[in-house]
């Protein structure tokens, strides 16, 4: 977990809390610090009440006076429900498959404490408090990231945060995997004694799906600033033609993702001499393929994407997408769907195709890099002179061939998981979101973008040094140095896999690509 964020603290209090606050404690370990303040407090008793009220008087309460899901129609005495509620994490421990990523479980973590902190669910300030300990003191439960269908929410995954709150199952504490119990020992947190209700309150909603989406977003806003600086490179490299990016083009077709993306290109090609000296002259280059010209018109569908996908995100954060809640003004118990991932599933569907489309761009600049029929006067797989003289080397031909084969599966990952729905659970969940499948496809589709678009500045960057004439072009030198600064120039042949995995942490992390919305 990277450490460079200045805030103080993240303050739950039952009002919003921003994306950007998500992100700063999820990656960068910003302490979360729940309000004491008597308004909160009291908002938080007062549907307490209401459940303690309402188990009393034998109004059925789901999930915690009856059973879950289809066998609802069964109903438990009141000193039965008092006990029975932590069973739902026993037998809900069935998830498959690797952990999902600890700034990932981080922010689910935090989801669900801002979930539970809108007053809606019952719960205690305590239980609130011990998901915080949990944050502030690094301890990250592992959670298997199969076998949630996003609707009733993410029962499955939420079910090992929740049981590791009691000491049990596994944790990451300081990079160690370790059982519950001895994080909580060596840190001295108790473990969690859950009262009526919490149990169900703790994976009754999209908590997973919205973690892993907060963490998509953001990567995804730096693919796309790295995408864009690739992109340039390229144009400068391939003597590309700066005015496929003139102002009215984007005038003339007013997205907001094309306008953006455009004056960012045209920012950095920014020349101390005439553009007509760094262009290709040939008749046929009047208009560079589409890779390269209709870059506004591609990437800029995934920053306008990001526009809505992004507030979606955070309003589902924001939400208590719990069941059942209660109603403060009335007291009524409400039992209903906000368990649903529908938003999630949709958002994360088209962040996956807009993302894909970006590494096919990016992907198909390459192919113009290291084509000598199409790359006009660069050496084939852009390789450079090297005072060895024998055998043969091939630069780039490989890191082609492997960024071909990351856009194919990125392509192949964009099937919209949400049309997969399934009927489960004796046809009581006989329609679902499946908003954790696909914030997962979104996750991967990251991964896969984010090495394509690394070796697209590997590539495109060998290109300009063979061309030694980025001076001329302030910005352009500028990123090379700081390009050069985790990855060297190729002379003679290398394996490249470091320098791929350098460049992506920068991008994940760093601010040499940090173009600014």
């Amino acid at each position: 977990m990277k450490k460079n964020n200045n805030k103080a603290a993240v303050i739950i209090d039952g009002s919003n809390v921003s994306f950007n606050d998500i992100i700063a404690v999820a990656r960068y370990g910003v302490p979360v610090q729940i309000s004491k303040a008597g308004k909160f407090v009291k908002m938080m008793e007062k549907t307490q009440k209401i459940l303690m009220d309402s188990m009393r008087r034998g109004v059925p309460v789901y999930g915690v006076t009856t059973g879950y899901g289809k066998s609802c129609g069964k109903r438990m005495p009141l000193d039965i429900a008092l006990k029975n509620g932590v069973n739902i994490f026993t037998f809900h421990g069935c998830g498959t498959g690797e952990p999902i990523g600890i700034e990932e479980t981080r922010a689910a973590m935090l989801c669900r404490i801002i979930c539970l902190a809108r007053g809606y669910s019952g719960v205690s300030v305590a239980l609130l408090q011990k998901m915080a300990d949990f944050l502030n003191y690094g301890i990250t439960p592992v959670v298997p990231c199969e076998g949630s269908v996003g609707a009733s929410g993410d029962l499955t995954p939420m079910s090992y945060i929740g049981a590791c709150l009691m000491g049990e199952r596994e944790v990451i504490y300081q990079g160690e995997t370790m059982p519950a119990a001895k994080a909580l020992k060596k840190t001295g947190i108790k473990p969690y004694h859950y009262l009526p209700k919490e149990p169900l309150a703790m994976v009754n909603g999209t908590t997973t799906m919205t973690g892993i989406a907060v963490i998509a977003v953001e990567r995804a806003w730096r693919i796309l600033s790295a995408a864009i600086s690739a992109t340039a490179l390229s144009i400068h490299a391939l003597k590309g033609n700066a005015r496929h990016y003139h102002p009215v083009i984007s005038e003339a077709k007013p997205f907001p993702g094309q306008t953006f993306v455009a004056a960012q290109i045209i920012n950095l090609l920014k020349t101390k001499v005439s553009t007509r000296q760094l262009e290709d002259d040939n008749l046929e280059s009047l208009q560079d393929p589409y890779s390269l010209r209709c870059a506004p018109q591609v990437a800029g569908v995934l920053y306008d994407g990001l526009d809505w996908i992004k507030k979606w995100v955070e309003i589902e954060a924001n939400s208590s997408n719990d069941n059942p809640i209660f109603d403060p003004a009335t007291g009524e118990v409400l039992m209903g769907g906000n368990f649903y991932g529908g938003h999630i599933a949709f958002a994360m569907d088209g962040l996956k195709a807009a993302l894909a489309s970006v590494a096919d761009m990016c992907d198909r600049q390459i192919m113009l890099l290291v084509n000598p029929n199409l790359n006009r006067g660069l050496p084939g797989d852009l390789v450079r002179k090297s005072n060895k003289e024998k055998g043969l080397r091939h630069g780039f031909k490989a890191m082609s061939i492997s960024s071909s084969a990351l856009t194919a599966e990125a392509l192949k990952a964009t099937m919209p998981a949400a049309s997969f729905s399934r009927s489960t659970e004796s046809h009581n969940q006989d329609k679902v979101s499946m908003g954790t499948i696909a914030a997962r496809d979104a996750e991967r589709v990251c991964t896969l973008t984010e090495r394509v678009v690394a070796i697209h500045i590997l590539a495109a960057a060998q290109a300009c040094d063979i061309r030694n004439n980025t001076g001329t072009r302030p910005l352009l030198a500028n990123l090379m140095k700081s390009i050069r600064k985790v990855s060297a120039p190729v002379v003679d042949d290398r394996a490249m896999d470091k320098d791929i995995e350098n460049v992506c942490e920068a991008i994940k992390y760093s601010d040499f690509f940090g173009i600014k919305q």
